[in-house]
């Protein structure tokens, strides 16, 4: 069983947020709403480990009570 990385573990992570913003330029919401599960489905692939995805998806809820 993988651990979810929890530390940061970006070069540069604001380069990543801003490419992130740059992607959802221009679209609707639910353009944007489509490209975020899109995103999601293929990062949850490439993890490919149920576990670690598991973790992310209880860790993620957690965290939207804050």
């Amino acid at each position: 069983m993988s651990d979810l990385k929890l530390h940061p573990n970006f070069i540069n992570g604001d380069d990543f947020y801003e490419r992130l913003l740059t992607a959802h330029e221009g679209l609707t919401k639910a353009q944007s709403d489509a490209l975020n599960a899109r995103l999601i489905i293929l990062l949850a692939n490439h993890i490919g480990d149920m576990d670690v995805l598991d973790k992310a998806i209880t860790l993620a809820k957690d965290r939207r009570k804050t």
